[in-house]
């Protein structure tokens, strides 16, 4: 499923998008290790592929699991670039039907409503298409830019989820919001945006 509004779209990863991928990561590494997912000490796991990564994105993409895209802009006349990644991970089915958002965004693209237009598609899509009632999305308390995403977007305060993951290479803190489906208008997440 391919989704855009603008300049912004979100579209499902594939093996040959690693070299740009990669490319990005690398530029980026500064900019997104404070908020990066790491592995804990005690994790013995082998490190994945792009390909492997790819593989079991898609698998649980098709299993309804998750979510996963890669996030592009398009400028005029351009080809579409890619500009961050867009997850919506850990779906639950039955009673509770809610998944958790996680993105990040190139540096050198920020500041263009690209993080809060990818979580305002990816929210509508989950909520309208898939039928699910919850979006979460778990942000560290220093992480001003997505405090200001889900601000932007409305997303509801919880509370703080001590030591919820490890991050950055610690179990680190970090500030609930969640949105339901029945709080967002007709007018969708995508109208928030303004």
């Amino acid at each position: 499923m391919s989704l855009s509004h603008g300049p912004v779209g979100l579209r499902p990863i594939r093996r040959r998008d690693a070299h740009e991928w990669f490319a990005v990561r690398a530029r980026n590494r500064s900019w997104t290790a404070p908020w990066d997912g790491t592995r804990p000490p005690d994790n013995d796991g082998e490190e994945i592929t792009f390909a492997q990564m790819v593989r079991t994105q898609t698998a649980d993409a098709r299993a309804g699991r998750s979510l996963p895209w890669v996030i592009t802009w398009t400028e005029p006349g351009r080809r579409p670039q890619l500009a961050g990644q867009m997850t919506i991970s850990g779906i639950v089915w039955g009673s509770a039907r809610w998944g958790m958002a996680g993105y990040w965004v190139d540096s050198f693209l920020a500041g263009r409503g690209i993080a809060p237009t990818a979580l305002a598609l990816a929210g509508d899509h989950m909520f309208t298409t898939m039928g699910l009632h919850r979006l979460e999305v778990a942000i560290r308390p220093e992480n001003v830019a997505s405090l200001r995403v889900v601000e932007k977007l409305g997303f509801r305060y919880e509370g703080e989820r001590p030591a919820f993951m490890h991050v950055d290479g610690a179990w680190r803190d970090h500030l609930l919001f969640a949105l339901h489906a029945e709080e967002v208008g007709p007018e969708g997440l995508i109208g928030r945006l303004g």
